[in-house]
């Protein structure tokens, strides 16, 4: 296997504190949900990080899907992915991460669609790092 990159970010202090990735590009101030017991501050927090990325490896991925499929890369135009990540209680102590990916892909066919989306979900590198640990639900919409 060979190393492409490496991504280095640091977070300080609780839910409450900040992330700052080790080139700068990212400085963000974190706040805890009402949902959760916070304040709900004008901060991100890591539920919201998670999806931001996972949505776009998801939609990044699709491309070799697409290509997998013969199909060409304007097949992808006005596509979008959201992912929705829940923070679940599983007991006292134990807490799960579940995740909805809801993938637009307007300019191919419904079956041919959930085809690239469940190629997808097997290229993407969030996937695969999920994959037997979180529960992900793959919906074309």
């Amino acid at each position: 296997m060979a190393r492409l990159y490496t991504a280095e970010a640091t977070a300080y202090g609780p839910r409450t504190g900040a992330v700052i990735s080790s080139d700068d590009r990212l400085d963000l101030e974190l706040s805890r949900p009402v949902e959760m017991g916070g304040e709900g501050g004008d901060g991100t927090n890591p539920e919201q990080l998670f999806a931001a990325g996972y949505a776009a490896c998801f939609h990044s991925a699709m491309r070799h899907a697409v290509a997998d499929q013969r199909l060409g890369p304007e097949s992808l135009t006005g596509a979008h992915v959201t992912a929705r990540v829940h923070f679940d209680k599983a007991g006292p102590r134990e807490f799960d991460l579940a995740v909805d990916l809801l993938v637009h892909l307007p300019r191919i066919p419904r079956e041919q669609a959930e085809a690239v989306v469940e190629a997808t979900h097997q290229i993407c590198p969030y996937s695969r790092a999920t994959r037997g640990n979180v529960a992900v639900s793959l919906q074309v919409v």
